[in-house]
């Protein structure tokens, strides 16, 4: 993966077009049996989770994934979950600054782990309300089977 200001901009117009009415348990359950018939499809071995802050609402291992996918989940995260944006859009603001994120922003990488898969799920007039995670393909693949599930809830519910 080569960071561009040009894949920048395409992550923030996902983040700014993927906003949801509304998200609760049953939509995290939708969403998440999206990404893993989405998963199953590619057999792609990767952990899916879509979590609030302190609260694990969906997760699924599928084969071939491994527990340290789920440290990658939880680092992921914590990017979303701190910073406000995809965990994409920051390691590639990182990369276009040439800094990382403990230099930049003082904070553990075993913490913080700014590398593609965690999406910030919006709702409209609340803000970020939880996170979903892919955890098991080169980062790039990561983030796009989550953008891609998105847009399949999103016009499969709210048509």
């Amino acid at each position: 993966m080569i960071a561009t200001q040009e894949l920048l901009d395409t992550i923030k117009q996902e983040e700014a077009e993927l906003v949801l009415p509304h998200f609760d348990e049953h939509d995290a359950w939708r969403l998440g049996t999206i990404l893993v018939e989405m998963a199953r499809n590619r057999q792609a071995p990767v952990a899916i989770d879509i979590r609030r802050p302190g609260q694990t609402l969906f997760h699924a291992a599928l084969p071939g994934a491994t527990p340290d996918n789920d440290e990658w989940i939880r680092r992921k995260s914590n990017v979303v979950f701190r910073f406000g944006k995809a965990s994409f859009a920051v390691g590639i603001s990182l990369a276009l600054a040439d800094t990382t994120i403990d230099a930049k922003y003082y904070v553990s990488p075993l913490e913080y782990s700014p590398h593609g898969g965690a999406f910030p799920i919006r709702v409209t007039g609340a803000g970020i309300v939880a996170c979903a995670t892919v955890s098991g393909l080169p980062q790039e693949e990561d983030h796009k089977l989550v953008v891609t599930a998105l847009r399949q809830y999103l016009s499969s519910t709210y048509p």
